[in-house]
């Protein structure tokens, strides 16, 4: 006969295949590899990228600000951007009115990376979304901006008359 605890545990299994959060992360990996086979003999480590793409968009941002924009905590932000500053990428600077803040700018060879490394960047969104129709790749987009909207903060399920 048998045992009905075998069965309760296969209910509450989620094999990898279904797992949305296992998907992601094996989808993630593939995308940051295949992008640092690119990127990296330009003298860019992943790590850098995301830097530089915010620094693309706003030149200038403090250490914090740039934290918060890649979502990464401060010490690895430190880091990276030491790194950057002896790859010869960007500069940092005191802020005049707040010296506490130091403001990272692009140096003319950051600057001109963004016209070889962009087009390498949507070849690696190409390649991922091949196959995928223009309305397809608009849906997946939004279903991936879903996730992490639902995700965002974390939910904890209360009943409401207990407070």
């Amino acid at each position: 006969m048998a045992d009905p605890n075998d069965r309760a545990d296969e209910e509450n299994e989620l094999p990898l295949a279904t797992s949305v959060g296992y998907q992601l992360r094996m989808a993630h990996r593939a995308s940051q590899r295949y992008l640092q086979e690119r990127i990296e003999p330009h003298g860019v480590t992943l790590g850098m990228w995301y830097f530089l793409r915010a620094l693309w968009q706003e030149d200038g941002l403090t250490q914090r600000e740039l934290s918060h924009r890649i979502g990464t905590m401060e010490p690895t932000t430190l880091s990276a951007i030491a790194g950057m500053e002896k790859s010869g990428l960007v500069l940092r600077e005191r802020n005049a009115a707040d010296r506490r803040k130091l403001h990272v700018w692009l140096t003319p060879k950051g600057r001109a990376l963004k016209a070889t490394l962009m087009p390498l960047a949507v070849g690696v969104v190409e390649k991922a979304t091949e196959g995928f129709s223009p309305e397809d790749r608009e849906r997946f987009l939004a279903y991936l901006g879903m996730v992490q909207r639902n995700l965002a903060e974390p939910r904890i399920d209360q009943d409401p008359g207990k407070e």
